[in-house]
């Protein structure tokens, strides 16, 4: 079983609920090695005093905040702990929302909240309080040395904490609003056929319906180095295969062929997303 990652309390109201958090999501990437080319020997990660040149053991190492340029102010564990004891402690919520109310541009990453002992009563009053009204608790809480905001859902007999992006750390969709901009609006036939094309597509999410086939692949190259024994020398990049050049298309041809075609049949059933029932989900999506 993992380790907690973060112990503390959520807060609403006069009701405090002694939880741990948990990760709820791994990395899928594939465990790289940075190699020296000529030898394949691994290539090491140093810290380097850009001052002397030499390297710096981790006991030397502290950090810092550069008020000026070259001219810096170090903090503590003690000064991150102390900034705001209550936030470094409590979950505290604020508001009460809707799961659709939240753009999904400011989702980021999810965790479990688990009870600690003797919070089991209240863990679940909140849970069974959420699903009931099909709300999502939003939040702060600081965890790692910074604060994060947050959104409280539940999901099956677990409640998930899922951190939210801090409106200043959304670059507004005005920034590219001149990029997206269409020149022309859509002939009514084609934005017809498209709505078809989208209502035949359309269906329940399912997570376990998508498998991560470009992680697959590259295993795949990696077993077959192995097995012709490609392990010890670089071999030569084979020339890129080249690009489709864009071409002008009939787009209520292919709007038409793709239709005939059936493309992208959905899934029959999905799994309850948190704070929905699934059905109530995706048609809110």
């Amino acid at each position: 079983m993992q380790r907690s990652i973060w112990r503390g309390a959520v807060s609403f109201g006069l009701i405090y609920v002694p939880v741990e958090i948990y990760g709820a999501s791994k990395d899928g990437s594939l465990s790289l090695h940075l190699l020296d080319s000529r030898d394949f020997a691994p290539v090491g990660y140093q810290r380097i005093n850009k001052t002397t040149r030499k390297e710096v053991d981790w006991a030397h190492i502290v950090k810092g905040y550069e008020y000026e340029k070259g001219r810096y102010v170090a903090l503590s564990d003690s000064d991150f702990k102390h900034a705001n004891v209550k936030a470094s402690e409590t979950i505290d919520i604020a508001s009460f929302t809707d799961a659709s109310d939240i753009p999904a541009m400011y989702f980021d990453t999810p965790y479990y909240l688990v009870p600690r002992k003797g919070g089991q009563k209240v863990y679940s009053l909140l849970r069974e309080a959420l699903r009931a009204t099909g709300k999502v608790a939003v939040a702060t809480f600081v965890m790692r040395g910074r604060q994060h905001l947050c959104a409280i859902a539940p999901n099956e007999r677990a409640l998930m904490l899922l951190t939210l992006r801090f409106a200043s750390e959304v670059h507004p969709p005005s920034q590219i609003k001149s990029l997206v901009e269409a020149p022309t609006r859509p002939a009514p036939a084609e934005l017809a056929m498209a709505k078809k094309l989208v209502e035949q597509m359309s269906g329940p999410f399912r997570a376990d319906a998508f498998k991560d086939t470009y992680r697959r692949d590259l295993l795949r190259r990696v077993q077959e180095k192995i097995r012709n024994r490609q392990t010890h020398a670089l071999e030569p990049d084979a020339p890129a295969s080249e690009r489709p050049k864009a071409q002008v298309i009939d787009l209520m041809e292919a709007l038409k062929d793709s239709l005939r075609k059936g493309r992208g049949r959905p899934a029959k059933s999905a799994p309850e997303l948190p704070g929905r029932k699934g059905a109530r989900s995706a048609k809110r999506a």
